[in-house]
């Protein structure tokens, strides 16, 4: 069901998820969702897509919304245009992530660390054999940036975008224990994705204070719109500082209810159209 949220205040800035939000099930943009995102933008409002995903890996997903715009990608360390102009980014120093993979000893064989660059080494890990049932598609489509680096700390030549853990969500969940024993609360952000129906879990480490909210904050504020102008629409716990900074939030309803327990407005479902949902209840249907 649909919690009505009529907004009073004009929206400037529509922020949404990629992945279970405007994806539906079968990975694709709905007409419904491509036509009432088209609709915002001619309304004036602007459309900033905020994904967990690398920037070149999002391009093909958001090229199809034809229009211009930019992307908060690496669930925030990556503000960057569709014509490739860097905005802003945040990466994971490499004394801090070389720390990070001797404390993940056990978890080597579920370590991915990504770096900003469009050639092969943008995605550097030890061995496939523990995340390829997990992430076997992103594998695929990846293939030509993955380069393997054992140990997987000499790769570390520049500063990485982030490390990520996959792997099925018991296991991750022993990795997210692991993090927070690790001595690197303070060095680091953790960040979680999780899809129980395919029993994979992404845990992403970021520089500190690198979040999805925080590059959205960031973004609106350069824009010079305040957070009661702008609307936010996800699906998944790395969503969840975003919803927190924005005004008019909004939760799919393929969300789990760990997270529809925050108050925040419903809007139907990722193969329900819920994006073109959320966005009539802000601007009044066609």
């Amino acid at each position: 069901m649909i919690k009505s949220n009529m907004v009073r205040v004009p929206i400037r800035l529509l922020a949404v998820d990629i992945d279970g939000t405007l994806l539906n099930p079968q990975f694709q943009i709905a007409e419904g969702d491509l036509a009432a995102l088209r609709r915002a933008r001619e309304e004036g409002i602007e459309i900033i897509v905020v994904t967990g995903r690398r920037h070149t890996f999002a391009l093909p997903i958001v090229q199809q919304l034809g229009f211009d715009l930019w992307v908060i990608s690496s669930n925030g360390a990556i503000t960057r245009s569709l014509a490739g102009k860097t905005f802003h980014r945040d990466l994971l120093p490499a004394e801090t992530c070389r720390r990070l993979c001797r404390s993940m000893q056990e978890f080597r064989g579920n370590t991915v660390l990504t770096f900003d660059t469009e050639s092969k080494g943008a995605i550097v890990l030890e061995r496939m054999d523990e995340v390829t049932s997990s992430i076997q598609r992103w594998l695929e489509k990846n293939m030509q940036y993955i380069d393997f680096v054992v140990p997987v700390e000499d790769s570390l030549t520049t500063d990485p975008v982030q490390a990520m853990f996959c792997g099925p969500i018991p296991r991750m969940h022993e990795a997210l224990n692991l993090l927070a024993a690790s001595g690197l609360k303070n060095n680091i952000t953790v960040l979680r994705t999780e899809y129980p129906i395919r029993d994979l879990s992404i845990v992403d480490v970021l520089n500190r204070g690198c979040s999805k909210g925080h590059a959205l904050e960031r973004w609106a504020k350069h824009r010079g719109i305040p957070r009661e102008q702008v609307m936010a629409i996800g699906d998944n716990f790395n969503d969840i500082e975003m919803l927190a900074f924005a005004g008019v939030p909004f939760i799919m309803g393929n969300a789990c209810e760990e997270l529809r327990r925050n108050g925040w407005a419903v809007t139907l479902p990722n193969d329900q159209c819920g994006v073109a949902s959320a966005i009539e209840q802000v601007l009044g249907k066609t």
